[in-house]
This record gives C-alpha cells, sequence and structure tokens, in this order.
C-alpha cells in the first residue's frame, strides 16, 4: 500500500500529534503541525499570488543575511512545526528544513477562510512564545478589502497589535518596509472579477 493511501487511516488514527509523528508522513505532503493538530492546507491562486506580492514588496531594504521567502516549515516545539507564508528569514537556515524558528525576523500569514481562527489566536500564541518579534496577518475576507494587521512581541512575551489598515503600510520594525495593501486590494477585485465573469 502507498503512503498516499495509508495517510487517511493515519489521520483517523491520530488526534494529538508532535513533530516525531511526522517522520510517518510523505516527503512530498505539505503539512502544518499547530498545537499537535495536523492540517494539511490548499492554498488558491489568489493566496499564492498574494504570497509572491509581499515576497516582492519585503525585499527592497531586508537585512544583510536575510531573505523573505515562501512557504518554509519551521522548527518550533514538539508540537508545533508551523509553515507560515512568507518569512523573513536567515540565510544560513535556508538549506534545512524544517529551519529553526529563532532565525525568523518578520512572520507573515494570508488568512483563508478555514484558516483565520488559527492565524489570529493559536499561531500568534506560537509564534510569540518562540520569540519571534515581528508578525503580520494580511487578511482578504474583509468587505472593505484586503487588510494587514501588525503584531509586535512585547516585554511580557505575548503580542502587541500595533496597527490594522486598509492603506499604504509603513513601518520601520523590524526593518524598514512599505507595504501597498491597496494593490492587493485591487488584486483581489481582479481575481473576484474573473470569477463573475467566468
Amino acid at each position: 500500500m502507498t503512503a498516499a493511501l495509508q495517510l487517511p487511516s493515519l489521520l483517523d488514527e491520530k488526534h494529538d500529534w508532535t513533530v516525531d509523528d511526522l517522520a510517518s508522513l510523505p516527503k512530498d505532503l505539505r503539512y502544518e503541525l499547530i498545537d499537535g493538530r495536523l492540517i494539511l492546507p490548499s492554498p488558491t491562486h489568489f493566496h499564492q499570488e498574494v504570497c509572491a506580492e509581499l515576497r516582492s514588496m519585503l525585499r527592497p531594504n531586508c537585512p544583510p543575511g536575510y531573505r523573505p521567502v515562501i512557504d518554509v516549515s519551521l522548527a518550533v516545539d514538539q508540537r508545533n512545526e508551523p509553515r507560515p507564508d512568507v518569512v523573513v528569514g536567515r540565510m544560513s537556515d535556508g538549506l534545512h528544513s524544517p529551519a529553526p524558528i529563532e532565525g525568523a525576523l518578520l512572520l507573515v500569514e494570508v488568512v483563508s477562510p478555514t484558516s483565520h481562527f488559527r492565524d489570529m489566536h493559536a499561531k500568534v500564541r506560537a509564534f510569540a512564545a518562540a520569540g519571534v518579534g515581528s508578525y503580520w496577518v494580511v487578511d482578504p475576507t474583509f468587505a472593505g478589502g484586503v487588510v494587514l494587521t501588525e503584531f509586535r512581541l512585547g516585554d511580557n512575551g505575548q503580542y502587541d497589535l500595533v496597527t490594522s489598515t486598509n492603506k499604504v503600510f509603513t513601518t520601520d520594525v523590524p526593518y524598514p518596509v512599505t507595504i501597498d495593501v491597496p494593490a492587493l486590494t485591487e488584486l483581489l477585485e481582479e481575481y473576484r472579477r474573473a470569477e463573475r465573469d467566468r
């Protein structure tokens, strides 16, 4: 029996996963482990294009030795191996998977209808506990368009919500970055128009 055929029975039997259990999965399987829960993401074209646009916007001014990359697994602890949509991480960790989360300067998640709770709650806790200084959530599910929410790690070891905007977003933390949120909203509208015209 192939690994692909064994996977549904593995998923039915397991309710609380650890990183040790991940060795039993097919090597080419895309997954995340969040709070012991195995998640098999299935991103849309729009989702992946937003990630690519964000990566391009994060590249200028990126500190030496760091690069923004898409869809990388990060080693956190026994019950968490997330796969953020965009990671600004150390190049020295770039040949390893999962990469150590300690090398992440910034993590960005693009919300999908099925990931909203994880991105805004479970991952916030996991990333804060791991000490990642900056976490952004890009949410295209709002009626008014795409919204970027910026979290920064506070002195109490938890994230503080710094800003939430659908306008052009500019920050110096963790390095000088400008994100054209209205351009992401226009991209969303292009996809919606294409769907209506189908």
